[in-house]
């Protein structure tokens, strides 16, 4: 091992988490910088949501779940779930704003934890859980969100769409 790689499977588990979280936010700022502002509120169907609206569902998802994340419940009674589904954000600098205001609280939070939190119990909608498996119930739900941005994206972008990963063909 060397001397800056983690010591403990907890101090690993919270560095690759760490790394995986990262990974989906640059998919997303990635993503955004591809974008024109009106492409951030087309949505392929009356009942679909646009990416403004994932968005502001991501962040107060993780608002909500991500402050006082170990000694309260992570829905907060100030959170409005269904309101975060309502298209009311007005401008990419808006968008990106809660885009970002998001991810800070929620990443400030993570780089609290320690290997002893891990195996906590905290709770969501009163549900208990562990820490690990809190996390990793965000590790699924913010990619499944940044996929659809993603995926939106490249509908609107055809072939104007720069892959944010290896393209097609070019993996050797």
């Amino acid at each position: 091992m060397t001397e800056a790689s983690p010591h403990t499977l907890g101090e690993s588990y919270l560095t690759a988490v760490k790394n995986r979280f990262s990974e989906v936010k640059k998919n997303g700022d990635q993503t955004f910088l591809q974008l024109q502002e009106q492409e951030l509120f087309w949505s392929p169907h009356e009942d679909s949501n646009s990416i403004s609206v994932i968005v502001k569902h991501m962040s107060g998802n993780m608002i909500s779940r991500w402050t006082n994340f170990l000694t309260t419940d992570g829905e907060k009674p100030d959170r409005h779930r269904d309101d975060e589904f309502a298209a009311t954000l007005s401008s990419k600098e808006e968008m990106l704003q809660v885009w970002e205001h998001g991810w800070s609280v929620f990443l400030a939070e993570l780089s609290t934890l320690t290997p002893d939190d891990l195996l906590r119990t905290i709770t969501i909608r009163n549900q208990p859980m562990s820490v690990i498996d809190a996390i990793e119930r965000q590790v699924a739900h913010y990619a499944y969100h940044v996929g659809q941005i993603v995926f939106i994206a490249k509908l609107l972008k055809g072939d104007q769409w720069q892959t944010l990963t290896i393209p097609r063909r070019k993996s050797n």
